[in-house]
């Protein structure tokens, strides 16, 4: 009890314990709304910044076409909360490290290859074997993106998937002309990795190099092809050094993915993420997916129009013989899956069976 003076010479007498209770009500709630503030306040007009590091140059259809305009979609959607820089040229990571880079957050975001880092991506490896019939990059984006959604392969959990685009088939561009399987027997063609089992097993002496010593090579009669998407022939100038175009939709595609740190993901709000996933979907149908056929459609005209260059369509029953023969590679790959406990020959069905859709479907 305590007596407290109230003027007019009067006292009274208060509990003291009620008016404890009170003032400690006053300042819970005082606390509790200065918490609550400061909680709300992370997704609430915090800008996010994102470095995204890939290894084509500025000038590429993947910065130019893709990647700055999807950069700055996102920064509208999001009014301003979320942005992103990109680094092109290898100027923040090399190609190899990109995806490892994204994991341990040396970049926030990445645009590379999966097989640059080969073995690294079991599962996805399936969507570039040969003896799959691609005839687009679109088809072959949406067989990639779609395929990788249902399967959802552990090893692509450690990001947050984007999206995946690829270049579609390629196709042989020699200094001889290539109609049959025997005209590949001995023939140094440059091709790397999958590429390079891909022509051994047809018979072919391929001759690893990177894309960037293949006109100096092709030139001087160091190797008599190579073998990779239409817009070498015009990007790489490969087209002023080679002859013929074989169409081979069936013997190479390589997949590309976008992606961000996990961490950097779940610091974006909600809503935001939301409002990205939606620019993703449109980014991806819109762009993405053909990206590559704009480059491959524009090198075929240069190469035949302007060059010269002479276009060869295998015939379905010689296609049919080479799928044949490299057929082991696909069954080599279901056996390496299973020794690592995956079931790699359903995966590669379903690439086959999204392949047949969407063949059909984008014609």
């Amino acid at each position: 009890m305590k007596r407290l003076w109230f003027g007019n010479g009067r006292w009274k007498t208060v509990r003291a314990t009620g008016m404890i209770l009170m003032l400690l009500a006053v300042t819970s709630l005082l606390v509790l709304t200065g918490c609550s503030s400061k909680t709300s306040a992370p997704t609430q007009g915090k800008v996010v910044e994102l470095k995204l590091a890939h290894f084509f140059p500025s000038t590429h259809p993947a910065e130019k076409d893709l990647i700055q305009p999807w950069a700055k979609a996102v920064e509208a959607a999001t009014n301003g909360q979320v942005k992103v820089t990109s680094y092109p040229q290898e100027t923040l990571l090399k190609a190899d490290a990109i995806y490892d880079g994204v994991v341990n957050g040396v970049a926030d975001m990445g645009l590379s290859c999966f097989s640059y880092t080969r073995g690294r991506f079991p599962a996805l490896e399936a969507f570039e074997l040969p003896g799959v019939t691609y005839n687009s990059s679109k088809v072959a984006s949406k067989v990639a993106w779609e395929g990788i959604k249902q399967i959802n392969p552990k090893e692509v959990q450690d990001t947050k998937l984007m999206m995946v685009l690829t270049t579609g088939s390629g196709d042989l561009f020699t200094k001889i002309p290539v109609r049959t399987q025997a005209d590949l027997q001995g023939m140094e063609i440059r091709a790397t990795g999958l590429s390079a089992k891909t022509l051994k097993a047809l018979g072919a002496n391929p001759v690893a190099m990177p894309q960037s010593d293949a006109y100096e090579s092709l030139s001087k009669g160091v190797v008599k092809g190579n073998l990779g998407p239409m817009e070498i022939l015009q990007g790489w100038k490969q087209a002023e050094v080679t002859e013929y175009i074989t169409k081979t939709p069936f013997l190479y595609n390589t997949l590309f993915f976008v992606t961000m740190n996990l961490d950097k993901w779940n610091s974006i709000s909600p809503e935001n993420q939301k409002a990205i996933e939606k620019v993703n979907e449109e980014f991806f149908g819109n762009v993405a997916m053909g990206l590559w056929d704009k480059q491959n459609e524009a090198a075929l005209k240069y190469a035949v129009d302007e060059k010269g260059m002479k276009l060869i369509t295998l015939p379905q029953d010689e296609a049919d013989r080479w799928i044949t023969v490299i057929k082991p590679i696909q069954d080599e790959y279901v056996a390496s899956m299973k020794e690592k406990g995956i079931d790699g020959q359903q995966i590669l069905n379903k690439v086959k069976e999204l392949s047949v859709k969407y063949n059909a479907e984008y014609k």
